[in-house]
């Protein structure tokens, strides 16, 4: 007699088996009999299994991927049915792995990536959809406590307002990157997220675009962070990425909900003292004590006991700037300081306000992407722990090499270009 386990294995893979079919001859997999009403039940628990060879096989090929998370997903509780359909869709493409290892926000130097995100282009629009939109963006301001020309500017910087919100099939994306394996867990979170997403309606199986790593609509919302903070903004009983008043309320719903202050900006630009104290930077104070200690703001108005971090994105001959809480939370959208940097500047540019005065050392030159990778490594090696050699200059990479500056002679401001790092990057 076959025991349980047996027969769901079979199940399972006779479903695994059908999607893969369909996948390699091209074609999009519908079985019959399609739910079409979602019924918002939670997932079933999971069907133990952990030493079923079927359920934790191979993932070293795309193919073994796809059979192995069709298989862990159904056993889940997530409808056969829309798992087979979703993963028919999804094929492999080399481009997005090499589009998640050269990101932008992490390979220009700060002045290349402000420029591009506060571009002249970029501005005008923004005030033009500011104003025509006012009646949004008020409601918007008034419900959420969220300044509206930041919603605005990250509205520009992840769709151009709209006018791009991504031509690469969702499900390729999110397939491609969590078979790649270095974000895993996250890409199968959002497969997982985009079936529920499905199944609500939110996302039409016809309507399947959106950005290489897996953004979706006006404002690029992955499919777990829309399923916990997408909005119905304009009440017409469907929350939908790609309906700009929805995108734009749900935007400022995240922001809030990660604990935006209206009226404080993200950053301040200040002047350091004559032999300040460098290693002070990443510290977290209020203004009245940074400026006991000399530092001096240009402009603008900071709430009473807000808490400041001092940074120099371009180290101690670029601007001085201190970024409040709000630069965090911009953050979350785009886990990167030069993301937060631009999308500050384009909103404060689009509200016509002053923006960084002082110049950029332009001068300087990056590292190349294996030049990194030795900085890293060497950085580790002599005792200044980067956390893993990867390519990329993150936060990590820049406390370790201020580590390293402040050792041997260097101002510790943790800039990294040619001239600062060149001992360590070969």
């Amino acid at each position: 007699m076959k025991t349980k386990t047996t027969n769901i294995t079979k199940i399972l893979a006779t479903s695994v088996v059908a999607v893969l079919l369909a996948s390699c001859a091209g074609g999009n997999y519908v079985t019959e009999n399609q739910p079409t009403v979602y019924k918002p039940t939670a997932p079933k628990p999971p069907v133990q299994q952990p030493s079923n060879p079927a359920i934790t096989g191979d993932t070293n090929s795309f193919y073994g991927w796809k059979q192995n998370f069709s298989m862990r997903a159904i056993a889940e509780g997530y409808d056969i049915n829309d798992v087979n359909r979703l993963m028919s869709m999804a094929s492999l493409n080399q481009k997005i792995i090499s589009n998640d290892r050269s990101q932008s926000e992490f390979a220009k130097m700060p002045w290349e990536y402000v420029d591009s995100a506060a571009s002249s282009s970029r501005v005008s629009m923004g005030k033009s959809k500011f104003a025509n939109n006012r009646a949004v963006f008020n409601s918007i301001e008034s419900n959420y406590g969220v300044d509206a020309e930041i919603v605005t500017a990250i509205w520009g910087m992840e769709s151009s307002y709209g006018g791009y919100t991504g031509s690469s099939n969702l499900a390729s994306s999110l397939a491609t990157l969590a078979y790649e394996g270095r974000r895993r867990d996250f890409a199968e979170a959002q497969l997982k997220a985009l079936l529920v997403l499905l199944k609500r309606g939110d996302v039409s199986w016809y309507q399947m675009d959106g950005s290489w790593a897996g953004g979706m609509g006006h404002t690029q919302f992955i499919p777990a962070t829309w399923l916990k903070q997408g909005v119905d903004g304009n009440l017409d009983g469907q929350k939908n990425p790609w309906n700009s008043t929805d995108a734009l309320n749900s935007t400022a719903n995240y922001l809030k909900n990660s604990g935006w202050v209206q009226g404080l900006s993200p950053y301040y630009e200040v002047t350091l003292p004559s032999g300040f104290d460098y290693r002070q930077m990443g510290n977290k104070k209020t203004y009245d004590q940074w400026q006991a200690q000399g530092v001096q703001m240009l402009g603008g108005y900071i709430p009473k006991g807000s808490l400041l971090e001092l940074w120099l994105p371009a180290g101690k001959n670029g601007p001085a700037l201190l970024t409040s809480n709000n630069f965090d939370v911009i953050k979350v959208y785009n886990n990167s300081s030069s993301y937060a940097l631009g999308v500050s500047t384009l909103a404060k540019k689009i509200a016509g306000e002053r923006t960084i005065q002082k110049a950029w050392p332009r001068y300087e030159k990056p590292l190349t992407t294996a030049q990194v990778k030795n900085l890293q490594i060497n950085l580790t090696d002599k005792g200044y722990d980067t956390k893993g050699a990867d390519g990329i200059i993150g936060t990590n990479t820049r406390k370790a090499f201020a580590r390293w500056q402040a050792d041997n002679g260097q101002t510790p401001d943790g800039f990294i270009t040619q001239t600062s790092a060149n001992r360590l990057a070969w």
